[in-house]
């Protein structure tokens, strides 16, 4: 039988910690969240709404007035 080499295996993918400016939406209520402040951590918090986490969505860029 081979060996397994160590370290071959995939690691899951690295989420970057919520940003100002972010904007999360729910998918159920349609409830939109904008991050305002960064908290600072390194850890990834989940933004939850109807007991799910909010989807992250796109930003737009706005129109200069």
């Amino acid at each position: 039988m081979p060996e397994k080499k160590a370290g071959t295996a995939k690691k899951p993918q690295a989420r970057r910690a919520t940003a100002k400016g972010d904007n999360y939406v729910c998918e159920l209520c349609g409830l939109s969240v904008i991050v305002d402040e960064d908290c600072g951590c390194e850890e990834v918090h989940e933004i939850v709404c109807c007991e799910q986490p909010m989807k992250k969505r796109a930003t737009r860029a706005r129109a200069a007035k």
